[in-house]
């Protein structure tokens, strides 16, 4: 998985006045947990904007100004709940050797059969939680979508991941093709309009004629 490096200061003091005064000077207070005693720092907002305004998951390459490098990877972030801007971040430190729960971006490939043929794609989970080894973690999943006509669906299991376990049901639905509603609407009211012109034809159509005027004489 690609990784973000970013520089930041250590915090000596965590109190409600020093992360104040951080947030006037446009920094971003952090955390990073994970190994031994959590470590404070900070870092300027703009800094954060490539790992937070992104559908993309990166690492990031932590670099304080003591000379402390640490990887890890964002695990919660605060809003303001008006401006919007960034309060807080927490980090959790990677381990090579014990799985990271995370959420994978999902990226679709190619184009649907289906959709060529009228029908809409319809993708309710654009991404994922997988567990896997951070090493093992690729930067996004693929579905190829090429194959998928009106009615189909791609499923969970159908993804081929040996080293990733996926936190949901495996015939939970990633993606599908539903025939277009207005495809539905338009062959309802062809129907509706071939039945009233057999009825038409049969009530309003030429009658078989009724014998009359002269006959033949009998001989």
């Amino acid at each position: 998985m690609q990784s973000i490096t970013i520089k930041g200061s250590k915090r000596e003091s965590v109190g409600k006045k020093a992360t104040r005064v951080l947030r006037n000077a446009d920094k971003v207070p952090c955390v990073i947990y994970g190994e031994g005693e959590p470590v404070h720092f900070s870092a300027d907002e703009i800094t954060f904007k490539p790992l937070v305004y992104t559908p993309n998951v990166y690492f990031a390459n932590i670099e304080l100004d003591n000379g402390e490098t640490y990887n890890a990877v964002m695990q919660d972030i605060q809003f303001h709940p008006v401006s919007e801007r960034i309060l807080h971040i927490d980090f959790y430190q990677l381990n090579k050797e014990k799985p990271l729960n995370i959420n994978l971006p999902v990226k679709l490939e190619g184009t649907s059969v289906g959709v060529r043929n009228g029908g809409v794609l319809r993708f309710p989970n654009r991404k994922l939680s997988v567990t896997a080894l951070p090493d093992d973690l690729p930067d996004f999943l693929t579905v190829d979508i090429s194959k998928l006509k009106i009615g189909d669906k791609f499923f969970v299991r159908e993804f081929d991941e040996e080293k990733l376990t996926f936190n949901h049901p495996g015939d939970m639905v990633v993606c599908q093709v539903r025939t277009a509603r207005a495809a539905i609407v338009d062959a309802v009211e062809e129907e509706e309009e071939g039945e009233e012109g057999e009825e038409g034809a049969t009530e309003g159509g030429d009658a078989p004629a009724e014998s009359g005027g002269d006959t033949p004489a009998e001989e």
